[in-house]
């Protein structure tokens, strides 16, 4: 089963519109029993990393924290290479089939919910 997709970057939105839709579509996705998720938020326009990308990063280690997610990897972590990608591809095999799998893209984050 392929991984659903959350596009927060789309639209270009500010900071609070993307993390207000990426917390409605995780708490939806984990009611109806999905639990491989990508998250498209971009790298940010400056080429220094984007302010929504930290913001996700913030989202998911609190929810992470809380039990409420069991992991996420963010995508330049997300290969073969790194602990942490290797550890979302044991928990979540499926994972190893994604097309950003082993491709070091900052743009993305791969969350395993509960």
């Amino acid at each position: 089963m392929a991984a659903s997709i959350i596009n927060i970057k789309e639209g270009m939105p500010k900071v609070d519109v993307a993390t207000r839709k990426l917390r409605l579509e995780l708490n939806t996705l984990r009611r109806v029993g999905v639990n491989q998720v990508k998250i498209i938020h971009g790298y940010g326009s400056t080429g220094k990393g984007g302010l929504i990308k930290t913001a996700t990063h913030e989202i998911l280690r609190t929810m992470q924290s809380e039990g409420r997610i069991k992991a996420f990897c963010p995508g330049e972590q997300f290969g073969p290479f790194e602990t942490l990608g290797r550890s979302m591809v044991e928990k979540c095999p499926a994972f190893r089939n994604d097309p950003d799998w082993a491709k070091a893209n900052d743009g993305i984050t791969i969350v395993l919910l509960r």
